[in-house]
């Protein structure tokens, strides 16, 4: 697959599966974006091969063999490899173009990993471990992409995480239903025997008080990352912040459908309103246009 092949290839998965990701990636400069994707198209991939349906040993074997040979093909094409594979070329391109550092790479998979065989957390710390791969590990990957303001990178890195992790815990409670599916809980358990609240509880699809009680308890912890990461959209590069705002916005609409349902996440999958998805697109598309306009039109001489 040649290289714009495969950056198209991302692009695809991007807009199919992370539909308010991928409305927020529209605000990026075009020579951003297609990194975005790849990133995105990597971590969707790998994701894809651990949820694989299935909860035999010959299953487990086989999503293990098959993250065992991704990480090779990866390991081959940074060590400048031509490998065949559909997301690997742009990502590694992306990798390299940017010095994406290994050890944020590397604590993703690791948590990728432990999908295999970790199907429960008993504490929030033990979530946090986890989360420190599967979203602190991307926001960071993230950062090099964005670019940071002279003397921000490491400020930013904090945010960046906090970030990361608000995502996915928004994703978390979104999810519950699907992930039960998949014979996961990412609800800590320390959390459902806190509120009263049992595996069967979620398996039944109507939400007694308690569960809505617990819904609400972990939506205010995924919005103190939120406000923890919020400061740090200002250490962005100014093109990048429309979207990564435009993100923000998005993904905590999506905490704010779940609280109108009354945090019931059982009987339907939270999503923001289309009108809301315009509006929210709409109005950071004119400060995208000016910062984008601006840095292209800065001489070099006055860059900082």
């Amino acid at each position: 697959m040649t290289l714009t092949a495969s950056y198209e290839h991302c692009r695809r998965i991007n807009a199919r599966h992370g539909r308010s990701f991928y409305l927020a990636t529209l605000l990026l400069p075009a020579w951003k974006r297609r990194h975005v994707h790849a990133l995105y198209g990597f971590t969707r991939h790998v994701d894809d091969i651990v949820d694989a349906c299935g909860e035999s040993a010959a299953d487990a074997d086989g999503r293990a063999c098959a993250l065992d040979e991704v990480t090779g093909r990866l390991n081959a094409g940074l060590a400048g490899e031509t490998v065949r594979d559909p997301v690997l070329p742009a990502f590694v391109h992306t990798v390299r173009s940017f010095g994406i550092e290994r050890t944020d790479l590397d604590a993703f998979l690791r948590s990728m990993r432990a999908d295999l065989t970790v199907t429960r957390y008993g504490t929030y710390g033990d979530l946090m471990v986890y989360m420190e791969g599967s979203a602190a590990a991307i926001g960071l990957m993230m950062l090099p992409i964005l670019e940071t303001m002279p003397g921000a990178g490491r400020p930013a890195r904090k945010p960046a995480r906090e970030l990361g992790r608000a995502f996915q815990l928004t994703n978390f409670l979104r999810d519950v239903t699907e992930d039960l599916a998949r014979g996961r809980v990412y609800l800590p358990q320390e959390d459902l025997a806190k509120f009263g609240v049992t595996e069967d509880d979620l398996r039944r699809g109507t939400p007694a008080p308690a569960l809505r009680d617990l819904v609400a308890f972990e939506a205010e912890r995924a919005r103190d990352h939120y406000r923890r990461a919020l400061d740090g959209i200002e250490l962005l590069a100014p093109s990048s912040r429309p979207c990564i705002r435009a993100a923000y916005e998005l993904y905590g609409g999506i905490l704010d459908e779940i609280a109108l349902a009354g945090h019931d996440v059982l009987t339907g999958r939270a999503r923001v309103p289309r009108r809301r998805r315009a509006a929210i697109f709409t109005r950071h598309l004119v400060a995208a246009w000016a910062a984008g306009h601006a840095e292209r039109r800065r001489p070099a001489a006055a860059l900082p």
